[in-house]
């Protein structure tokens, strides 16, 4: 239920989460039981409002929009095996990050008619204990991931269009440690690995009436994270802090590639790498459980989220800020081996007024962020 702890839950995961947020943690669990946790996280995306203008060819024009808003359910399932000696299995199945947005006014429909990222990870892992109090684990990450990019000028005048879609299967790893001494103190660490997504398909690009199709490929990065969490145990409590750092500066720029020469009309728009130099970020997260009764269990939690877009870089497929972001919810045990629970989760975005942007965006963004609601069960057998 790492939604209610708004993922300040890798020191302390407790049941099959932990095959996602912290595996080591899975030599602590029963030894002779095997874990399941299934879920749906439904994900409401508002629009996001611009207000100001946009250089084109040189001449500021008027650019106020909103974006469309966006609505989907994302299924997850984590598994943990029963002790193996030392040893113990874990699988997860998650969507790790992705990204939609939708633009229907005729500025950002050039720049971004449709942008969208959908992922979709599996982690096998395997975890061994060192000793009674130390467990460190490894694990492998694939990742399907599927792409689709929209741009359209002609409400601009602009006879230019460009729709293309593509998909990819790519490879990471990653590593965990947990440290659980006996005056309830839990310390861990967990490492995930860059993982490139080679979005390979085609492409089909318009200027006016002619359209000509290509073969194109494009690299987008999910970024190595690196978490340090501690935990305290206190009586019926759990009290969780996080640092996440974030190695977003792997991201420099965007650069689609097709099999053959492009129109040159048509290359600034889309055959110029867009430069993105993105920086790295800090995240800091803090969840509280407390176990109200035998049965029931609530949590919250608070995160500060930094945004890797600068100021100068950023655009219209991502316009982020930075993020608040409070969650809570509850864990129902309705036998001994069976628990359910809800969560909601509020991404708030601050306001950003942007000047001086490579892209020629001068301007307020507001509003936007997310909404989460998850519902899931837990079982052990």
């Amino acid at each position: 239920m790492g939604t209610a702890l708004g993922a300040a839950n890798v020191a302390s995961c407790s049941g099959a989460d932990c095959a996602y947020y912290n595996s080591a943690n899975s030599i602590f669990l029963e030894p002779n039981k095997q874990f399941i946790e299934a879920g749906l996280t439904y994900v409401h995306l508002p629009k996001i409002e611009y207000k100001g203008s946009q250089i084109l060819n040189g001449n500021p024009i008027t650019a106020t929009a909103k974006s469309k808003s966006e609505d989907v359910a994302i299924p997850y399932f984590h598994y943990i095996s029963k002790a193996y000696g030392d040893y113990r299995f874990a699988l997860s199945m998650t969507v790790p990050g992705g990204l939609t947005k939708r633009w229907d006014s005729p500025v950002q429909k050039l720049f971004a008619q449709k942008f969208e990222l959908k992922t979709i990870m599996v982690n096998p892992s395997i975890a061994y204990r060192a000793n009674k109090n130390l467990a460190i684990s490894a694990g492998i990450s694939a990742v399907y991931s599927k792409g689709k990019v929209n741009n359209d000028g002609n409400s601009l005048g602009l006879p230019i269009k460009r729709e293309m879609s593509g998909d990819s299967i790519d490879y990471g790893y990653n590593l965990s440690a947990s440290l659980r001494l006996d005056n309830g103190l839990n310390l861990a660490a967990t490492y995930r690995s860059k993982i490139k997504l080679s979005e390979e398909g085609d492409a089909t690009l318009y200027l006016g009436n002619l359209a000509q199709k290509y073969n194109a490929k494009v690299n987008i990065y999910l970024p190595a994270t690196l978490t340090l969490a501690v935990s305290k145990d206190i009586y019926r409590t759990s009290l969780e802090f996080v640092y996440e750092r974030t190695f977003w500066s792997s991201y420099k720029s965007l650069d689609f590639k097709y099999d053959k020469p492009i129109h040159p009309v048509l290359k600034d728009a889309f055959g110029t790498p867009k430069v993105k130099n993105w920086r790295d970020t800090n995240t800091f997260r803090v969840g509280l459980k407390y176990k109200y009764s035998n049965n029931l269990t609530v949590m919250a939690g608070y995160s500060y989220d930094q945004t890797p877009i600068r100021e100068k870089y950023i655009s219209y497929e991502l316009p982020d800020s930075n993020a608040h972001i409070f969650s809570t919810g509850f864990i129902y045990k309705q036998n001994q081996n069976l628990s359910w629970g809800a969560s909601i989760l509020y991404d708030y975005k601050k306001e950003r007024t942007i000047k001086n942007n490579i892209n020629g965006i001068n301007g307020k963004f507001s509003k936007g962020g997310a909404i989460l609601v998850t519902a899931g069960f837990r079982y052990k057998f």
